[in-house]
C-alpha cells in the first residue's frame, strides 16, 4: 500500500513535489471557494482501505475517490470496482508526489488481470475501466484544478502518464498470461473430452456433466467429420480457428466443437432429424459439413490439397462415436481405393463396408472371378480398370474409352478377353453383377497390387 502523505504536505497553500497545492475539490469538501481546513487538506493515498475494499461509509478524504471508482466502472459496463485494487492511491500519489510506483505494486495491478480473465471480462473493458479511471481522477484532482503553474501541472501529467502506462502494460500482461492459461486448460479439456466422445465408451452422465461446459447436448443428433491434410497437420491453432469461425458463423456456437486426434482436425457439429439415414449430403450443397471444411482449409497456406470425409447423422452420445467411425473408415478407404474427391461422404461408401465386413467371402469372390485375369498380357491391371469404367458409365463402351484414354476397339477387346479368361459375360445381368460385386472387393483388398489375404 502506498505510504500516507506527511501532514505538512496537507497544510492549506502547501507545495507536494510536483508543486501543486493540495487540496479537495470543493464539490466534495462543501467548500464553494476551495477554503482550506483539516477536513479539507488531505488526499488518502490509502484508498485502498475506502468504501469498496472495506464496506463501511466512505470519509469524507474517501467519498471523491469511491465516486471517480464508481463512474469509472460505469463507463466500461459495470467492471467490478475491486478490480482497480491498488491503482486509484497510485495514481492520487503520482500526482501529488510525483512518485512511481514499485514493482510489487505493479505485480498487485498484473494480478488483477488475471483475475479479471479468470472471471471472463474482456479485456478491452478492463482497460477502458484503467483509462477512464485516470480520466476521471485527473479532471478532480483539486491541485491540478486550481494551479496555474504550467510546469508543476506538466509534471504532475508525466508522472500519472508513467503510473497508467507501468500499470496498464502489466495489468494486460497478467490478462494475457492468465488467458494463455485458460486456452491451454482448456483444450486440455476440450481434447479429452472428444477423446472420450470418439470412443463411445465413458459414463454417460460423467460425460453429460463435462459437455455442458462446451454448449453440447449429447441427447441430439450428430455427426463428424474429419479432415486429413497432404502433408503433416500445419499451424493446429490457425487451422482450428478458421473452421470454428466459418462453422459457427452457419451451424452456431452450441453443440459444436473443434479439435485434433491422431493428425486429422476433428470437427464435431449439430445435425437435424431428417439427416438421419439419409443417402446424400445435405440438401443445400453449399452448407454442407464437409464442403464448408473444405472450402475453408483450402484457404490455409499449408496443408493443402485437404481430403475431408463425413459419417453419417445419428442420435446421443453412440451416435457420436458410430458417426466417427465411419468418417475415419471412409478417409481411410478413399485412400485405398485412390479417390482423389475432396470430400466423401461414409454412406458412399458403404458398399465396401458391407463387402469387407465379410472378408472370406470376399477374398473367395475375388480369387474366384477375376484371379484368371492375372493371365492375360499385362497382367489384370489394365482389364480391372476397364471392368470399373465401363461399370461406373453404366456399361457405354465409349464412355469408358474417353475415361480410359483408350479407343473404344481396345475396351470391347478387353471385354471380350475378361469372358474367354474368367467365363464372366458384361452383356448378362447376372454375370455383371458378380464382376462387379468383385471389382469392388478387388478395390477394397488393393488387388492385385497387394496379395490377397489367407483364407486359411
Amino acid at each position: 500500500m502506498v505510504a500516507s502523505p506527511t501532514p505538512a504536505a496537507h497544510m492549506c497553500g502547501a507545495q507536494t513535489q510536483t508543486g501543486l497545492n493540495c487540496r479537495r475539490p470543493a464539490k466534495v469538501a462543501g467548500d464553494q471557494n476551495g477554503g482550506c481546513g483539516d477536513s479539507g487538506s488531505e488526499v488518502r493515498s490509502g484508498v485502498a482501505d475506502t468504501t469498496w475494499r472495506r464496506g463501511g461509509p466512505p470519509s469524507d478524504d474517501d467519498a471523491w475517490l469511491v465516486e471517480v471508482a464508481e463512474g469509472a466502472s460505469r463507463d466500461a459496463g459495470g467492471v467490478p470496482v475491486e478490480l482497480l485494487g491498488e491503482y486509484l492511491p497510485l495514481l492520487a500519489d503520482a500526482a501529488i508526489h510525483g512518485r512511481r510506483p514499485k514493482r510489487s505494486e505493479l505485480d498487485a495491478v498484473g494480478l488483477l488481470g488475471r483475475r479479471a480473465a479468470e472471471q471472463g471480462i474482456s479485456a478491452g473493458r478492463l482497460v477502458q475501466l484503467y483509462l477512464s479511471t485516470a480520466r476521471r481522477l485527473w479532471q478532480q484532482l483539486p491541485m491540478v484544478v486550481r494551479s496555474r503553474d504550467r510546469e508543476a501541472v506538466r509534471a504532475a501529467a508525466t508522472a500519472v502518464f508513467h503510473v497508467i502506462d507501468d500499470a496498464v502494460a502489466t495489468l494486460a500482461e497478467g490478462y494475457a498470461v492468465a488467458r494463455r492459461d485458460l486456452i491451454r486448460r482448456e483444450e486440455s479439456l476440450r481434447r479429452e473430452l472428444i477423446d472420450d466422445l470418439l470412443r463411445g465408451d465413458s459414463d454417460l452422465g460423467t460425460l453429460v456433466e463435462r459437455a455442458e461446459p462446451f454448449g453440447l447436448d449429447l441427447a441430439r443428433i450428430h455427426q463428424v467429420a474429419l479432415a486429413a491434410p497432404n502433408r503433416r497437420l500445419p499451424d493446429a491453432d490457425a487451422a482450428i480457428s478458421a473452421l470454428e469461425a466459418v462453422i459457427f458463423n452457419r451451424l452456431g456456437d452450441r453443440d459444436v466443437l473443434v479439435a485434433t486426434k491422431d493428425g486429422l482436425l476433428v470437427v464435431l457439429a449439430p445435425a437435424d432429424a431428417a439427416a438421419i439415414g439419409r443417402n446424400s449430403p445435405a440438401l443445400d450443397n453449399a452448407n454442407d459439413l464437409g464442403q464448408l471444411m473444405h472450402r475453408e482449409l483450402s484457404r490455409l497456406p499449408r496443408g493443402r490439397p485437404w481430403q475431408v470425409a463425413v459419417g453419417r447423422a445419428h442420435l446421443g452420445l453412440y451416435g457420436i462415436a458410430r458417426s466417427y467411425e465411419e468418417a475415419r473408415e471412409a478417409l481411410t478407404m478413399a485412400g485405398r481405393l485412390h479417390v482423389d474427391k475432396p470430400v466423401v461422404h461414409a454412406h458412399e461408401l458403404l458398399i465396401y463396408r458391407v463387402l469387407l465386413r465379410d472378408q472370406p467371402a470376399i477374398v473367395d469372390l475375388v480369387q474366384a472371378v477375376l484371379s484368371p485375369l492375372m493371365q492375360a498380357r499385362g497382367g489384370a491391371g489394365p482389364l480391372l480398370a476397364t471392368l470399373d469404367a465401363y461399370f461406373n458409365t453404366g456399361g457405354v463402351a465409349t464412355e469408358s474409352a474417353k475415361r480410359l484414354h483408350v479407343s473404344v476397339r481396345t475396351v470391347t477387346y478387353r471385354l471380350d478377353r475378361i469372358k474367354a479368361l474368367s467365363g464372366y459375360d458384361t452383356a448378362d445381368p447376372d454375370h455383371r453383377f458378380t464382376l462387379q460385386a468383385a471389382v469392388l472387393g478387388a478395390k477394397a483388398l488393393n488387388w492385385p497390387e497387394q496379395q490377397l489375404p489367407s483364407l486359411g
